[in-house]
């Protein structure tokens, strides 16, 4: 019970952060770990392409983002939390591409990166990516990876599908290396999507541990 407490009081104090319409919301439960995750991106338009949705000369990235270890104890397993907030300026004619500022602030501190980021978002699919390196001394470098996919089963059914990748590479010995995918399938019924899914990490560098994480998720777009 007290795990489902701590779980509900960071889920509050995640939603007080982005106080803003179209926020899709992931609760993940998996079978050694509970997730929350919120994550959008916002196009905001000019007036050079005001019939494009999808697109807008600045796009604000904002994720948020907790996870409780069942396995967890008074000094071991502890609550993991990371906010991710990311602008780019994008030009047409660089065709998605586009120069990106982003800042990570996590558990372990606050990480200003710098890159270049790749959007393309359609009503079906999205793919959103970006290479960046940390601005700090001895930098790790990031790539970032989402993809989704849903197309129409049916009049008001979609099918969900989504991958996911973030990938830290070092740049000196002392750090390590961290490979993580996240899947999600499932199905969409207007902003409610639910299925299942699964999450892999990696960590090392000659020798990696190795965990994973499966079970099922729920995800609305508020």
């Amino acid at each position: 019970m007290k795990y489902r407490m701590l779980f509900v009081a960071i889920a509050m104090l995640l939603f007080r952060s982005v106080a803003v319409a179209q926020i899709p919301v992931e609760v993940f439960a998996g079978h050694k770990k509970s997730t929350i995750d919120i994550m959008f991106f916002k196009f905001i338009k000019g007036k050079e392409a005001p019939h494009n949705p999808h697109w807008g000369k600045f796009l604000f990235f904002n994720r948020n983002r907790a996870s409780v270890d069942y396995a967890m104890t008074k000094t071991s397993n502890l609550p993991q939390f990371g906010f991710t907030e990311a602008i780019s300026y994008n030009h047409e004619k660089l065709k998605g591409f586009a120069p990106v500022a982003v800042v990570s602030i996590l558990n372990r501190g606050i990480y200003p990166k710098a890159g270049i980021q790749f959007a393309k978002v359609n009503k079906d699919y999205t793919i959103f990516s970006w290479l960046v390196t940390e601005t700090l001394k001895e930098p790790n470098v990031d790539f970032f990876l989402l993809g989704r996919y849903t197309p129409k089963l049916s009049e008001k059914l979609n099918l969900f599908t989504q991958m996911e990748f973030v990938n830290v590479f070092p740049t000196v010995n002392k750090n390590i290396f961290s490979f993580t995918q996240r899947l999600r399938l499932g199905l969409k019924i207007k902003e409610f999507q639910f299925g299942a899914g699964l999450d892999f990490l990696q960590l090392g560098r000659k020798d990696f541990s190795k965990t994973e994480n499966f079970g099922g998720f729920v995800r609305y777009e508020f």
